[in-house]
């Protein structure tokens, strides 16, 4: 597996649309020097009012995001799921 992540815009855009995401982004490991080949990529997710899924519908999220970023594991975070510890630094 390639430790850089190939991020295929149109694909991106077009998953966002059809899912009611207003904002997708990177935070973690894979901003910093510690990502490796092994490492899953954590992905801040904030979804139109009313249009926020589930735990099945979350999870439907990871894996269909894990397939267009090139198999690798992807963990979905709502802003109210940060960890007051580390939240400032995220948002």
């Amino acid at each position: 597996m390639k430790k850089r992540i190939d991020i295929p815009r149109e694909t991106l855009a077009e998953f966002c649309q059809r899912n009611h995401i207003r904002r997708l982004a990177l935070f973690g490991s894979t901003l910093h020097g510690d990502f490796g080949l092994e490492s899953d990529i954590d992905m801040l997710v904030e979804f139109e009012p009313g249009h926020t899924p589930g735990l099945f519908g979350m999870a439907r999220l990871e894996r269909e995001l894990s397939i267009i970023l090139g198999g690798r594991k992807v963990d979905l975070r709502t802003p109210e799921d940060l960890s007051r510890y580390f939240r400032d630094k995220v948002l």
